[in-house]
């Protein structure tokens, strides 16, 4: 690909018509599937662009449909009758009103099926795991941290291979009662190479060279798409956000890992071989934190969840490292907690005023435990931006990113989402 932007997900699509998950079937290997033809490519996009529509504007009749997307109203009707057996969209005869003037029956609008449906996702942090089922519009119907207990290495992937599938199980008679699971999507900090569902590097995790796709598929008989929790976060604001995300958007992780993502024309950028350029090293001005690379002031260990909570125990401020305890510091009035996330808000604002002079885009969305809580820390990081841009940009375009406390459920599942907007129609 040679630096050019390309889909978050690979070619193939999850299984549309999988049992429910007592018993999913596999995905099949691309190789598997025969070449598309030039009209099946044709049938594919405009499903997608039905879809599409139908997820921004519903619920909204066919007629609606053709207005929005330019197709014509029998090719809207091909695509609905095809979206609707594949339980992708639901008409809603409750809300068909007839047009004033306009004879026969009304049209009934169409909808996104969100009740039969689900999609699974895991996040693997380093504190803990994060597991979750959410519906097609990406509402979570189901979320659960899974304390990683201080592993590292093989270890956490162990412990994770033996409770997904228990939850996915547990979901099955609960939370996704009566739903189909289509797939499960899985995310990680640090280098992740999508095509091959490998974790290729994860410094604090100690993973090198994962293959998780291969395990979790194994373990659970469903289809997996893996990605980096950054580009996940941006493919997921590009399906649920405003149209500033589809235009160009610059997506920064702040936790125990730092991460970046980028995003153009709806597409969010991979990189060859599908590992993103490593904003984590990105330097920082004044820092002399050794980084696991073996430099100095990177971004990655200067703004990280690690030194911050590191600093706050040495302070005096917490009795662990524990993002809980800072949080309660921090709502409690502690002056002192106060005082270190506004400092680590002065590094991250830096840092996207260093990214948005470089890609120049329409967003800037920034995932941080603090600037979510209390929007006085998104004002301290704005302020921060708004001092070191060369370009002068108005701090507005940075935003928190939108899902709140679910902002890891939504971007474990988004690589599965992400694909299933891109490509809703099963192999010809």
């Amino acid at each position: 690909m040679n630096g050019t932007a390309r889909s978050t997900t690979p070619s193939t699509a999850p299984a549309r018509h999988a049992a429910p998950h007592a018993a999913p079937r596999p995905a099949s290997h691309p190789a598997s599937h025969p070449a598309p033809r030039a009209g099946d490519d044709r049938r594919e996009a405009n499903a997608a662009t039905v879809l599409r529509a139908v997820l921004d504007h519903g619920p909204v009749a066919r007629s609606g449909v053709s207005r929005l997307t330019g197709l014509s109203p029998a090719a809207v009707s091909r695509q609905t009758v095809d979206l609707l057996r594949l339980e992708l969209l639901a008409e809603r005869p409750e809300l068909a009103v007839a047009a004033p003037g306009v004879r026969g029956r009304p049209q009934l609008p169409l909808d996104i099926d969100d009740r039969r449906l689900a999609v699974a996702g895991l996040h693997v942090g380093l504190p803990y795991s994060t597991f979750a089922l959410l519906d097609l519009r990406g509402r979570v119907l189901f979320r659960q941290e899974l304390p990683n207990g201080g592993r590292r290495g093989p270890a956490v992937l162990r412990a994770l291979l033996d409770r997904v599938p228990r939850l996915l199980a547990a979901a099955a008679s609960g939370a996704a009662a009566g739903r189909r699971v289509l797939g499960l999507g899985a995310v990680t900090g640090g280098a992740v190479d999508a095509e091959r569902g490998v974790t290729v590097r994860h410094e604090p995790l100690g993973w090198r060279e994962v293959p998780l796709r291969e395990l979790l598929g194994r373990a659970t008989g469903l289809p997996v798409r893996v990605d980096n929790h950054a580009r996940a976060l941006a493919a997921a604001e590009v399906l649920f956000g405003g149209p500033a995300a589809r235009h160009s958007m610059v997506q920064l992780f702040v936790g125990h890992v730092v991460d970046a993502s980028i995003s153009v024309a709806g597409t969010v950028h991979q990189g060859p071989p599908s590992v993103t350029g490593d904003g984590g090293h990105l330097p920082v001005p004044g820092s002399t934190a050794r980084c696991h690379c073996g430099r100095r002031g990177c971004l990655s260990v200067a703004a990280s969840d690690d030194t911050l909570f590191a600093a706050a125990v040495e302070r005096g401020v917490i009795a662990r490292p524990d993002r809980q305890l800072l949080l309660a510091a921090v709502r409690s009035g502690d002056a002192r907690a106060d005082a270190l996330v506004r400092e680590r808000a002065a590094v991250v604002g830096g840092a996207l005023a260093l990214l948005a002079d470089v890609v120049n885009p329409d967003l800037l969305v920034l995932t941080e435990t603090f600037a979510l809580a209390d929007p006085v820390y998104l004002t301290a990081v704005r302020e921060e931006f708004a001092l070191r841009s060369h370009l002068h940009r108005d701090a507005s375009l940075l935003v928190a990113q939108r899902f709140g406390a679910d902002a890891l459920a939504v971007a474990a599942c988004a690589p599965v989402l992400g694909e299933l907007y891109a490509r809703p129609l099963p192999g010809f």
